[in-house]
């Protein structure tokens, strides 16, 4: 199996690794794989003295961004006198020196964007710019790797490729608390980042826009479900369509999952009709063409927590309060298959990236590994010792004995929860006893072929949803690596090319990198990303280690 990284990720605090002094008492900095050692390499968090809100009361999710085009300058440079930096200290002697770009003072990070300039953007910096007319960063240059993640009442947004602990940039809302972010890496223009918030409102923005600007509050943006329009329900998890051209979904907390456009504005009538049965799947259209969100999916009865699709578009998985996992056949808006937890609530779900299987947790301290060709529950995950709240597949790992076999022989996924704990699972496809089948040559991967299919109807028929397994009936995995990451419950795990990054619900973040890669890191203590690595997944991890910019 290959395992993938949803993309979304919750976000952990801390300081840099590179002074320890701050990292937490009993935690090591490290974890042993058969492999090799993962490192933690540097964390990210927000300025944690200025918060607005009782810390503890949001639950932080995390946003992976590449952003590749250097758009045309649309903007004068920002004048030297913008260089605010994190002390006052500093952003006085930059005035004092006349500091300006390419200077030592400036303090460029690895995206091109001037740390200082962008530490006045952020919140809980007390050094205001001196210069009112200044509207962009000076130094960006529209590429980069990028790290969003919500606390509070804020969205922040990180630069990955330094060893900065805070923010560059910090977006406030005023109205209601931000829960969930997507962002669109295929976006051809316009906006590439979706924002859902507690109150139900729904935002749209330019990433790249948002990067230029230096003030807290969201520029050029599109609002969606204003004051409550289509739902007052808070939403739960927001996702782009795969090559849908624009198209978003937003969860909510009442069982429903809103299909929006981008490119409407919503005016028209957005009411739908009322649901029927609160127990049954149902789908409404919008009557007028104009109008935005296009269709209501109407769920399941209560929260449904998470939401996930399959690589290409074809499936989407969600995940509810009532405790059951639903696969999605999107364009024909049907239910396909799914089952319960053996106990409680769904929490997190996330595909492999060949599309063949779905992880889902939640408050059962399982990891579920569901097939999709089987229709049902092949393996659960032992080993958490609380509820389990994210998981994704490794898309960046092969075993090494699947190379130059032709097929991938095992899969490696992680999995956090509210234990604190990393957890690190490998699944060979020997493990799984099921009948033998294989795709036909030229076979779509994510078996969504009439010959598979077929077989599928032979087995249940097809919106089936299955009661819990017993015990005895389903295979049990254990963890290839248990390691506590955090002190504080985790919310999220995201794999990159050449780390693995854990989330505390508090807001911080840590970067683990991978066996090989932190002894090959440049020496000035800068974590420099190849593009290149950044646009497709490798097979191993051991490339990953020579591929970097030294």
């Amino acid at each position: 199996m290959i395992n993938t990284a949803n993309g979304m990720m919750s976000s952990t605090a801390s300081s840099s690794a590179a002074n320890n002094n701050a990292q937490s008492p009993g935690l090591k900095t490290y974890f042993k794989t058969p492999e090799g050692r993962y490192k933690l390499q540097y964390e990210k968090a927000h300025p944690s003295g200025l918060l607005h809100y009782p810390h503890g009361k949001t639950v932080t999710q995390v946003t992976l961004a590449h952003l590749k085009d250097k758009p045309a300058p649309t903007t004068p440079t920002a004048p030297s006198s913008s260089f605010s930096t994190s002390s006052g200290v500093r952003s006085a002697a930059a005035r004092l020196l006349g500091a300006s770009n390419g200077s030592r003072l400036s303090f460029v990070g690895g995206n091109g964007v001037s740390k200082s300039v962008s530490a006045s953007s952020r919140v809980g910096s007390l050094v205001a710019s001196s210069s009112s007319n200044s509207t962009s960063t000076s130094n960006f240059d529209g590429k980069g790797s990028y790290l969003i993640f919500n606390v509070g009442d804020a969205i922040y947004i990180s630069d990955l490729n330094t060893q900065d602990k805070d923010p560059i940039k910090s977006i406030h809302f005023s109205n209601s608390n931000p829960v969930c972010h997507a962002f669109d890496q295929d976006a051809k223009d316009g906006h590439d980042l979706v924002i859902g918030l507690n109150s139900g409102d729904v935002y749209s923005v330019s990433l790249r826009q948002q990067l230029q600007d230096v003030g807290k509050k969201l520029v050029g943006a599109q609002h969606y479900n204003k004051d409550g329009s289509v739902s007052i329900s808070r939403c739960t998890s927001v996702a782009w369509v795969p090559g849908g051209d624009g198209s978003f979904v937003v969860a909510h907390a009442d069982g429903n999952l809103y299909v929006y456009e981008k490119s409407k504005d919503g005016a028209g009538d957005t009411s739908f009709p009322v649901i029927k049965d609160q127990a049954q799947f149902s789908v409404a259209h919008a009557r007028y063409s104009k109008s935005n969100p296009i269709a209501r999916w109407h769920i399941c009865l209560g929260s449904i927590n998470s939401i996930a699709f399959s690589t290409d578009g074809a499936y989407l998985a969600t995940v509810g309060r009532d405790g059951y996992l639903r696969v999605f056949d999107y364009s024909k808006e049907q239910l396909i298959c799914g089952g319960k937890s053996y106990y409680g609530a769904q929490l997190c779900c996330a595909w492999s990236m060949d599309g063949k299987y779905i992880l889902a947790g939640g408050e059962d301290d399982l990891v579920q590994v569901w097939s999709m060709e089987d229709r049902k529950v092949v393996a659960w995950g032992e080993g958490h010792n609380s509820w389990v709240s994210g998981v994704a597949f490794d898309p960046y790992w092969s075993s090494p004995n699947s190379e130059g076999i032709g097929e991938t022989v095992m899969y490696r996924f992680g999995s956090v929860g509210q234990d604190t704990q990393l957890l690190l699972w490998d699944l060979e496809m020997d493990e799984i006893v099921v009948p033998l089948r294989r795709c036909p040559p030229g076979g779509s991967p994510t078996y969504s072929t009439g010959s598979q299919s077929s077989h599928w109807d032979n087995a249940l028929p097809v919106g089936t949803l299955q009661p819990a397994p017993s015990m005895r009936d389903v295979l049990k995995i254990s963890p290839l690596v248990a390691h506590r990451v955090h002190t504080e419950p985790l919310s999220g795990v995201l794999f990159t090319q050449e780390s693995v990054l854990t989330v505390c619900r508090e807001g911080n973040i840590k970067i683990w990198m991978r066996p090989g890669v932190s002894e090959s890191q440049s020496s000035n203590g800068e974590t420099v990303l190849s593009p290149s690595l950044k646009e497709k997944p490798l097979l191993s991890s051991k490339v990953a280690s020579t591929n970097l910019k030294q």
